[in-house]
């Protein structure tokens, strides 16, 4: 009798992605870095300008309010969007009836793109012609995007209907990989369903919930078409977010340089959060193929 052993795949198998990756991801990444020390207005020759571009975003203060903003809206993001999620996603594992169409309904943000997700709550919200001027008890003067506190409620408020059902179709799969003879074992004890929720659910769906909020941190950190499409950085700068302001420097203003140097501390602060949320949460050294063992 013959025992087959199986080793792990080659290179060759991964030559391709690699490959891939190289290609468009760390050449242009390897080109961001060096025009981040050159100064270009597009036209021409980049000129080799040292530090200048880092530390004119030093001494800029719309940077740092920008800087701010980024980390506002993605903490917002994740606080509003996660608990939704893990509730919608638990909720659409089980066998309600009619689940199947309404979650097939609710997915339907998610096959748009986020410009067209932008126009529309754009139009919707328009204080002219949109809800708000058919619900002034409500609205005010209907001008949501007119103030700083309403205009990144807005941001938020998008970006949830948009994306939340990304992760509750993350949550969903992790909840139905959850052994059911712990909710049976669990009812034999007298756990009903919020204890059978909060203490086999939630401990169960650990690793999907660190997974969610890094791809919600790193989504947050790189947002842009919205705020384009929105409200462009207003009123003043007071939506101006990192990604909208290297946007500004690089292509209104024509200095890519500053433009890049910005696009490459967004890369650095995106990774090392991501980086610390691993190591922090343990995500890196669980073995187990279950779910939040």
């Amino acid at each position: 009798m013959t025992t087959v052993t199986t080793g792990r795949p080659g290179f060759g198998w991964a030559a391709p992605a690699a490959v891939f990756f190289g290609l468009f991801a760390l050449v242009p990444l390897g080109m961001l870095v060096v025009l981040s020390f050159a100064g270009w207005d597009g036209i021409g020759e980049p000129e080799f300008v040292g530090f200048d571009n880092w530390t004119k975003l030093i001494d800029d203060p719309v940077m740092l309010e920008s800087l701010w903003l980024s980390v506002l809206l993605t903490l917002l993001g994740v606080a509003v969007q996660t608990p939704v999620s893990i509730l919608l996603g638990v909720w659409a594992a089980g066998r309600q009836r009619n689940r199947a169409v309404l979650t097939a309904i609710y997915f339907v943000p998610l096959l748009l793109s986020v410009t067209a997700v932008s126009v529309l709550w754009r139009a919707v919200l328009d204080p002219n012609f949109g809800v708000p001027s058919q619900a002034a008890w409500l609205f005010g003067d209907g001008n949501l995007l007119g103030e700083q506190t309403t205009a990144i409620g807005v941001l938020v408020f998008v970006a949830t209907w948009q994306f939340t059902p990304l992760h509750t179709l993350i949550y969903q799969g992790a909840a139905r990989a959850i052994p059911h003879v712990l909710y049976q074992a669990a009812e034999i004890d007298g756990a009903g369903r919020f204890r059978q929720f909060l203490h086999i659910t939630l401990p169960q769906l650990r690793n999907s919930i660190i997974t969610s909020v890094i791809l919600m941190v790193v989504g947050g950190l790189t947002t842009f078409d919205t705020v384009l499409i929105l409200t462009q950085g207003g009123p003043g700068t007071d939506t101006t977010i990192s990604a909208y302001y290297m946007y500004q420097k690089a292509f209104k203003s024509f200095d890519f340089g500053a433009g890049a140097a910005i696009a490459l501390l967004l890369v650095a602060v995106a990774t090392v959060i991501s980086l610390v949320m691993v190591r922090l949460s343990g995500y890196d050294k669980m073995r187990s193929t279950q779910e939040g063992l």
